[in-house]
């Protein structure tokens, strides 16, 4: 057994939220939900796991000082902001907003049929006044396949990859049933692993399921075996 440090929050412990046409569980501390002991993880502050009715939506608020990354994971997520940009994402693809100085922005459901759901990720940034700013990038389901492949990263932003004003890196897999993966945890960084779809099981007995996440500390190789398909993020944190 590992003697790595793993807090383990169950899906049927977040927050949930249910507004009608928005039913939101929240992993952290967020709008009507505060818990003193659950307001962060290491510079990671928000992760909402939102479902929005067909054709609804945030209308437009500000935002500052914060790394905002949206991740749909069924149907069709539109962006509009201040600065001009508007757009639609679906799954394979990813935002990074830097809300900096102060952004404005609306997020909707682009269909008129079918729910969208989205991860929304918030992160404290290395430093204030940062210029406000927006990127997409399309990174591809299939590319997920059996591995840890980096969607967002501060020290290596490639072309599947959107940049960040942090130390983090944020990898997404879709690895099969038995396909181990191994992720090395680098002295003084933490790891956060949030299970999106099917069970992994960890290399210290911790066993995850379906909306489940793990929140590790002074871990060497983390050894992720998926018990069946399944699909998963895992963000590299100082």
């Amino acid at each position: 057994m590992s003697t790595m440090n793993t807090l383990v929050r169950r899906a049927d412990e977040r927050y949930f939220a249910n507004h009608g046409w928005l039913k939101s569980y929240h992993s952290y501390s967020f709008a009507d939900y505060y818990d003193p002991e659950n307001m962060y993880f290491s510079y990671m502050r928000v992760l909402n796991d939102d479902f929005l009715a067909p054709a609804t939506g945030f209308d437009l608020h500000p935002h500052r000082e914060m790394e905002i990354v949206s991740i749909p994971l069924a149907g069709e997520l539109e962006h509009k902001d201040n600065t001009g940009n508007t757009e639609v994402i679906v799954p394979g693809q990813i935002q990074r907003m830097s809300a900096g100085t102060g952004i404005y922005h609306s997020e909707y459901n682009a269909s008129f049929e079918k729910t969208l759901n989205f991860l929304q990720l918030w992160f404290f940034p290395t430093s204030k006044d940062i210029e406000p700013s927006y990127e997409t990038i399309t990174y591809g389901l299939e590319n997920l396949h059996n591995t840890l492949l980096p969607v967002v990263s501060a020290a290596s932003p490639g072309p599947h990859a959107a940049s960040i004003h942090q130390d983090l890196t944020l990898y997404l897999s879709q690895p099969e049933k038995g396909q181990v993966l191994t992720f090395k945890q680098k002295p003084d960084r933490s790891t956060y692993i949030f299970v999106i779809d099917g069970q992994i099981s960890l290399n210290d007995g911790t066993v995850l399921n379906r909306r489940d996440d793990a929140r590790i500390t002074e871990a060497e190789n983390i050894i992720i075996t998926p018990n069946e398909a399944a699909h998963f993020m895992l963000i590299d944190l100082p």
